[in-house]
């Protein structure tokens, strides 16, 4: 199959958009108090992010500029993929395990630990991504969209930086983090759809 730079371009914010789709989905289950079927939606991310991985990283093979934000948003999706999995085959068993004998507590919040630093990286990386193709789309004369985009893709490299260098426990909410990684993906997404056209 033949992938023309102009097709794997729609295809990457097509997946940046499901995977904005799955983590509302995930996050207004938890929110309603509603039981999140985890192994369906992480699994489900997990493939998209392979997919991201794969075309992002040949959008970044192809494009004629922007190297960095195709670059950002492929290895996001690498982490992402080293993420969910960690939540797929490791939180239960050692839930269980911490359960079953209080020393391995320490363990089981260090694995969970881990998994949230590299979710960071990976929101700092589309927070990057966002601001690039962000600056980019003000350059090219959409400077609501790009400026915005710029905007939230900073204070996402912001946020989830701070919960890296400070930890979880920091003065700033995860779910700030969070969020504003979501909404960065969104706007990279959006900007994505015609950026094919100038690249």
């Amino acid at each position: 199959m033949n992938f023309t730079a102009r097709r794997t371009v729609q295809i990457t914010s097509g997946l940046l958009l499901a995977l904005v789709a799955t983590q509302v989905l995930y996050t207004l289950l938890h929110v309603l108090e509603v039981s999140v079927p985890r192994q369906l939606l992480w699994g489900m991310e997990c493939f998209l992010f392979t997919l991201l991985a794969s075309f992002a990283g040949a959008a970044m093979v192809q494009a004629k500029n922007y190297h960095v934000g195709w670059s950002a948003i492929a290895f996001s999706a690498v982490l992402n993929v080293v993420q969910v999995s960690i939540g797929l085959t490791l939180f239960g068993p050692f839930r269980e395990a911490a359960g079953q004998l209080e020393e391995l507590g320490p363990l089981a919040g260090g694995i969970i630990a881990l998994s949230f630093v590299i979710y960071y990286a990976a929101k700092l990386l589309l927070g990057f991504a966002a601001l690039i193709f962000g600056v980019a789309k003000m350059t090219g004369g959409a400077k609501t969209l790009g400026g915005l985009t710029a905007l939230v893709g900073i204070v996402s490299m912001v946020a989830n930086a701070i919960l890296i260098v400070f930890g979880r426990d920091a003065f700033l909410p995860s779910a700030a983090a969070g969020g504003s990684g979501v909404l960065a993906t969104l706007l990279l997404a959006f900007c994505l759809m015609r950026t094919q056209r100038e690249d």
